[in-house]
């Protein structure tokens, strides 16, 4: 190759560089715009008029969703503008001192070595304090952080040990404090302005937006180790998917409507213990084709259409023996009907069989599957085609009996492997929470406080299913997430996860 060849290859190598880092920097200043009219809108609302039509419990409800919305937008732009030259400073609110009365805990930090690089010996000269507010159930205490300063009478070099990194940067809450709101609000369903009056209670009055701010701050921290516990999801061949409604309302309008909570779960049979929500603003299929992704395992689900396109492009639909069970058992509980009665006899018989089966191996649950279970949903079948000639169309019972009929295959798949549960039972109940907490649920377009919402909520129950208290995971891994490497962040997920002993 020629000394011309080379300098030319070099010169289209830099043109190739320069033209990759120009369309990252307009990707960029694309979502810099994109956040900055968003905050602006919410910012409208939340100074601007309320709307009449809206009860008091509805706008104490938004504007908790507003508040955590424009901390989580602000800390997006706030990373997204990092690599820009120097900023002004963020003018920071001034801060009330803490309470004197409450108890304090001093945590000291020195540095490590008191004698200077050149040789002398430090000399303590002072400290500096900052406090941190802490909280356990009905009892607010205090962290003093006192730093000495050190300084060399030689070369007159000031040593200091740093604050430890802290997931939100010079706030004023201990991770114990922010654990427990995040609990209350999203595993026990106290809205934020009711743990305000709980708070206030204890001696601290803590504004909910201050609470709000704390709430959005924490889910844009914690969405990484969510978006990491999804990727290990979608390695499971097996999925139990579900979705349910809740109300949303957009800043300006005056009525909420739908949004939805989709919940995708590895099985019972599965090693790893998760589950991973979804907030979307409909019921929409393409929902679930953005959260799966390529995937093309098992799905355990009832018949709502949206998961077809999926199941069309190489996914497999797994049918939930519960919800063919439930259509008979109203029946029979309700009209006494004699010819569902003996369906749910039926059913009851499979699930006799997983009961026996339950602390078996995939195969020897496969194996005593086909030994038993087959034989009695061969019965069924031919039962249910010989029942449903003798009812007329329209019936209540036909239609129990056709939806049995019209998804037999996808019912029936689980005899040939032992790794596919009967139901979706699992996904019910882990998605129950959000209809258990639905009067205290109000979210805000477009869809970043269900985000936040999710990304806890999947942690939280993440770490259930795992055998986990979630106050003491999500206490420790929000203490541990500011040093915590990108590359060991799986570290972090309720089904690696082992506390630490240090804090």
């Amino acid at each position: 190759m020629t000394r011309v060849e080379q300098q030319d290859q070099v010169i289209l190598a830099r043109d190739q560089a320069l033209q990759q880092s120009h369309q990252t920097l307009q990707q960029r200043d694309l979502k810099i715009g994109q956040l900055t009219h968003e905050v602006a809108l919410l910012k409208r609302h939340k100074y601007g008029q309320r709307s009449e039509h809206l009860n008091v419990l509805q706008i104490s409800l938004l504007d908790e969703v507003v508040d955590a919305d424009i901390a989580a937008i602000e800390a997006e732009l706030e990373q997204l503008s990092a690599p820009t030259a120097a900023r002004p400073e963020k003018r920071q609110p001034k801060r009330s001192p803490l309470p004197t009365e409450l108890p304090r805990t001093e945590i000291r930090h020195e540095p490590e070595n008191t004698q200077c690089r050149c040789g002398c010996q430090l000399k303590r000269i002072g400290e500096d304090v900052s406090e941190k507010l802490d909280y356990t159930p009905g009892v607010f205490t205090v962290e003093r952080h006192i730093r000495g300063k050190w300084v060399c009478d030689s070369c007159e070099t000031l040593t200091q040990a740093p604050m430890p990194a802290h997931v939100i940067d010079k706030g004023i809450p201990t991770t114990g404090l922010l654990a427990q709101v995040l609990i209350a609000k999203y595993a026990d369903h106290l809205p934020l302005y009711r743990q305000e009056q709980i708070f206030t209670r204890a001696g601290v009055a803590l504004p909910r937006s201050i609470l709000a701010e704390w709430v959005g701050l924490c889910g844009v921290q914690l969405q990484p180790l969510v978006d990491a516990l999804r990727d290990a999801l979608l390695k499971e061949a097996v999925l139990h998917a579900d979705e349910t409604p809740v109300p949303m309302l957009s800043p300006g309008k005056k009525k909420t409507h739908k949004a939805y909570i989709w919940a995708y779960a590895s099985t019972a049979f599965s090693d790893l213990k998760a589950v991973v929500y979804d907030f979307a603003p409909g019921r929409a299929g393409q929902h679930a084709r953005d959260m799966l992704g390529d995937w093309t395992g098992k799905l355990v689900c009832d018949d709502y259409s949206g998961y077809k396109a999926g199941f069309e492009r190489g996914m497999t639909e797994i049918g939930c023996m519960a919800h063919a069970r439930r259509k008979f058992v109203e029946l029979h509980v309700v009209g006494k009907s004699q010819i569902a009665g003996q369906a749910v006899d039926y059913i009851k018989q499979l699930y006799k069989v997983e009961q026996d089966a339950r602390d078996l191996t995939a195969d020897e649950r496969q194996q005593l599957r086909q030994e038993h279970s087959k034989p009695i949903l061969k019965t069924l079948h031919e039962w249910i085609l010989a029942q449903r000639l003798k009812v007329p169309d329209g019936t209540a019972i036909a239609n129990a009996l056709d939806y049995s009929l019209k998804r037999w295959a996808a019912l029936t798949r689980y005899l040939d492997d032992g790794a596919i549960p009967i139901d979706n039972n699992p996904i019910e109940n882990l998605i129950r929470p959000w209809a258990l907490g639905r009067k205290n649920w109000l979210f805000a377009g477009p869809l970043r406080s269900g985000t936040s919402a999710t990304a806890v909520m999947s942690l939280i129950q993440s770490a259930k299913l795992n055998g986990h208290e979630p106050y003491a995971y999500l206490k420790d891994v929000l203490t541990r997430l500011p040093t915590q490497k990108a590359s060991a962040i799986n570290e972090l997920l309720p089904h690696n996860w082992n506390p630490t002993t240090d804090h």
